[in-house]
């Protein structure tokens, strides 16, 4: 993220994306396959796909179905993230997505498509996730991109923690606001605590959302982005934490620190983010506070939530417009990394599209 590469793309950016769609049980079984040995294609743009199941609490699945009881609540949760280092082609572009029904008052589904590519940088940092749960009987959606930077070990910290400490805090249902902001504040330092003193200079972005019945709350920490689509309109929910925000600058030195111009505004001269998990060398200044904005559901046609591989070459209503009429929203996050990636991206580029539909 706030580091400049100089390497080539070992790829070209017009090699096409392999497509397939399934829900069976035999497509199922194909889906399983895909984690085989036998699962190396050298193409940039490689589709890894989760069968799509229309359940009431389910979607896209690559790495199980899993279930945590504590004091405070139930959770059933089914979570699908990129394991890119360790299981497949990490030059690949990987993909896939789910449906699932709404519960409660609202009559209608939600679809959900990722995608991500390590794209011209020398390694992968971008992590996703999105899960499904049920929560004290609710259920809840959780969709997130996490871009790393000085190595990927806090975006993947965030990947596998942040939703879960989120859906296990005990006031999430009753006080989401306030659950967001405290499980991503005991995120960042359980995860300072857990490094003891490894990679002080690593950090992460957050950009999430999260659905709770007919409420959508938008997250956001670092640069990452969300943008939602209203009547074929492009409209941000997040604004991206830089140094040179005047309210950020602002904290940034009533905490002690500073900003300097090193290609472009950096606290401390080093970090292009002004707020971020990690970065322990960093703390006061950079902090994991979120900024959270909550909308109704009713009128929003998609979300696009992505990495700045994304924004730094594609506008917000460029974004809105290369996929609005991409009814597939596996289809419209592949489509927007090959856009990025043909623009030019000298980053990781990771996206998730969420799409609602009224039945």
């Amino acid at each position: 993220m706030d580091v400049i590469e100089s390497s080539t793309p070992s790829l070209p950016s017009s090699a096409p994306a392999s497509s397939s769609s399934s829900s069976s049980s035999d497509d199922e079984n194909n889906s399983n396959n895909n984690n085989s040995n036998n699962d190396v294609i050298k193409s940039p743009f490689l589709r890894v796909s989760a069968p799509s199941r229309p359940t009431s609490g389910g979607g896209g699945n690559e790495e199980g179905t899993t279930t945590t009881t504590n004091t405070t609540s139930t959770t059933t949760t089914t979570t699908t993230s990129n394991t890119i280092s360790n299981t497949r082609d990490p030059d690949a572009l990987f993909s896939g997505g789910g449906i699932s029904f709404f519960t409660g008052n609202r009559d209608g589904r939600f679809s959900y498509g990722y995608s991500s590519f390590k794209g011209k940088r020398s390694s992968m940092e971008d992590y996703y996730e999105t899960r499904i749960s049920e929560v004290d009987g609710q259920m809840v959606a959780f969709f997130g991109v996490f871009d790393g930077h000085g190595g990927s070990r806090a975006a993947e910290y965030l990947k596998n923690n942040l939703f879960k400490n989120l859906s296990e805090h005990p006031d999430f249902i009753k006080d989401t606001k306030s659950a967001i902001v405290e499980a991503f504040k005991q995120t960042d330092t359980d995860y300072l605590n857990d490094e003891k003193g490894q990679q002080r200079d690593a950090g992460s972005t957050a950009s999430t959302a999260v659905l709770l019945g007919d409420r959508l709350f938008v997250a956001n920490v670092g640069d990452s982005r969300v943008v939602a689509c209203r009547s074929g309109s492009a409209v941000p929910l997040s604004i991206d934490h830089k140094p040179d925000r005047t309210d950020e600058r602002e904290r940034i030195e009533k905490a002690g620190g500073f900003i300097l111009w090193a290609g472009t505004w950096r606290v401390g001269g080093v970090l292009a983010v002004s707020r971020a998990f990690g970065d322990k060398l960093l703390k006061p200044y950079v902090v994991a506070d979120p900024e959270i904005q909550e909308e109704e559901i009713d009128g929003v046609e998609f979300l696009i939530i992505a990495s700045d591989g994304l924004w730094n070459v594609v506008s917000n209503s460029d974004a809105v417009a290369l996929v609005q009429d991409i009814s597939d929203a596996e289809a419209a996050s592949r489509k927007l990394v090959q856009e990025a990636y043909g623009r030019g991206s000298s980053d990781n580029i990771t996206c998730v599209v969420v799409r609602f539909e009224n039945l």
